[in-house]
C-alpha cells in the first residue's frame, strides 16, 4: 500500500469547491480532522450552515476525491457545521481578501444586487426586471429574483412560475425557478386576484424575509423588482443592501421621464449609486414598411440619464411579441437573436460590464406605409 500523508489528503480536498461560495473547502478551513492510517482516510467537512441544501453534493465530490487517493483503504467522511463565531471570522476574511459589500446572503457573498425602479407604473418595470434577469442567466450568472412589488406582483406570471406556495427546507423557503432565475414572490401565496392591504411595516418585513428567509445560495446577481414610486419599499432596499445599484425604467414621454426623475434622485438622497436608466417602449419598427416610430415621443429617458450624470443603459422596442411573452411565462429575452431579446442581452452585459456611458444612435426614420 502506497504512503499516504495529510498533505496528500488535503490536495485531493482542495479540488472540491463549496457550491455558493466558488472557493476550495480548503482555502475555506471547512476540512476537519483528517486522519490517515494503513486501512482508512477520513475527514471532517465544517459546512457553513447545518442545514445547507448543497451538502450531498459537497459529500459526494469529497468522497470522489478521497477515493481517487485512499489506495484502498476505507473512506470516512462526516459532515458538521461551523459555528456562528466561526461563519463570522470566514465572512470578514472573506470580505477583507475580496473587499466585499455586506450583503444578505451569507459568509464571503459575491452577490451584486441591483434594484430595478420607476416613478410611476404602467412603464413596464417589471417586464424589464424579469427580462433582464433571464438575460443575465442566459450569460452564465447565477441569478436570484425578489418581486418587492407586494401589491401588484406578476413576476410569477411572467416567468411562467404556478402561484402556489413553494417547499420549505428547515424553516426556510426554497425559491421555485425558472428560465435559471430563482424567485421570491408574495404572488406566490395569494389567492386569484386576492388584494394585498398592508401598512408600512408588514411591506418591510415581508421584504425581510424574502431576502432573509430564502435558501439563495450566493448568486451571482440579486434583481429586485421595486414597487413603482419612492414609498417604503424602495426606502427599506437602500436601508438594508446600501451597496445596491439602481436601474431606473421610464418610457419616452415627458410624464413617465418626471416622475422617474424622483425615483432617481431619492437614489441619489440614499447614497445608492444609479446604474443607468432603460427607456422602454422606446419606438416602434413598422413591419410593414420598416419606418421606425416614436409613439410616446423621444428623448425623455436621455435626458434623466444626462441630469443624473449616468448612462442610457438602453431602449427597449415596443413589440407585441414582448407582451406576448409576458403573459404566456416565456419572457423574450430567451430569444437573443430577435430584436428585443438583443436589447435585453446588451443591457445585462452593459451592467455586467459597468462601462462608459456611451449615447445610442437613432436611425430608423422616415415616413410608415407610404403615409
Amino acid at each position: 500500500m502506497s504512503a499516504l500523508t495529510r498533505e496528500d489528503v488535503l490536495k485531493a480536498l482542495s479540488t472540491v469547491q463549496d457550491p455558493e461560495l466558488r472557493r476550495s473547502i480548503v482555502d475555506l478551513g471547512m476540512v476537519r480532522d483528517v486522519q490517515v492510517d494503513d486501512q482508512r482516510v477520513a475527514a471532517t467537512i465544517a459546512l457553513t450552515v447545518a442545514g445547507c441544501p448543497l451538502r450531498n453534493r459537497i459529500r459526494a465530490e469529497a468522497e470522489q476525491a478521497l477515493a481517487g487517493v485512499a489506495g484502498g483503504r476505507r473512506v470516512e467522511l462526516s459532515l458538521t457545521a461551523m459555528t456562528a463565531d466561526e461563519r463570522d471570522a470566514l465572512a470578514a476574511r472573506l470580505r477583507d481578501s475580496r473587499q466585499l459589500p455586506e450583503t444578505p446572503f451569507g459568509p464571503g457573498s459575491h452577490t451584486r444586487t441591483v434594484a430595478v425602479a420607476s416613478g410611476k407604473g404602467g412603464v413596464g418595470k417589471s417586464t424589464v426586471t424579469a427580462n433582464l434577469a433571464v438575460a443575465l442567466a442566459a450569460q452564465g450568472y447565477a441569478v436570484a429574483l425578489v418581486d418587492a412589488d407586494i401589491y401588484g406582483p406578476t413576476i410569477p406570471l411572467m416567468l411562467g412560475l404556478p402561484a402556489v406556495p413553494p417547499r420549505t427546507h428547515e424553516g426556510k423557503m426554497v425559491p421555485p425557478e425558472a428560465h435559471g432565475v430563482k424567485v421570491a414572490s408574495i404572488g406566490f401565496f395569494l389567492p386569484d386576484n386576492e388584494p394585498v392591504v398592508w401598512r408600512g411595516p408588514m411591506l418591510a418585513r415581508a421584504l425581510e424575509q424574502f431576502l432573509g428567509d430564502v435558501l439563495w445560495g450566493s448568486p451571482d446577481y440579486l434583481l429586485i423588482d421595486l414597487p413603482p414610486g419612492t414609498g417604503d419599499i424602495a426606502l427599506t432596499v437602500a436601508q438594508m443592501i446600501p451597496g445596491a445599484g439602481l436601474v431606473i425604467v421610464t418610457t419616452p414621454q415627458e410624464a413617465a421621464a418626471r416622475t422617474a426623475a424622483k425615483a432617481a434622485r431619492m437614489a441619489r438622497l440614499t447614497k445608492q449609486r444609479i446604474l443607468g436608466v432603460v427607456e422602454n417602449m422606446a419606438y416602434f419598427d413598422c413591419p410593414a414598411c420598416g419606418a421606425r416610430h416614436h409613439i410616446f415621443g423621444q428623448g425623455g429617458a436621455y435626458e434623466i440619464a444626462r441630469l443624473m450624470d449616468t448612462r442610457l443603459l438602453g431602449r427597449i422596442p415596443l413589440d407585441i411579441a414582448t407582451r406576448e411573452s409576458g403573459d404566456n411565462g416565456r419572457p423574450v429575452a430567451l430569444d437573443p437573436a430577435s430584436p428585443v431579446g438583443a436589447a435585453f442581452a446588451e443591457i445585462a452585459a452593459a451592467i455586467v460590464a459597468d462601462g462608459p456611458y456611451a449615447a445610442p444612435a437613432e436611425g430608423g426614420a422616415g415616413t410608415c406605409c407610404g403615409d
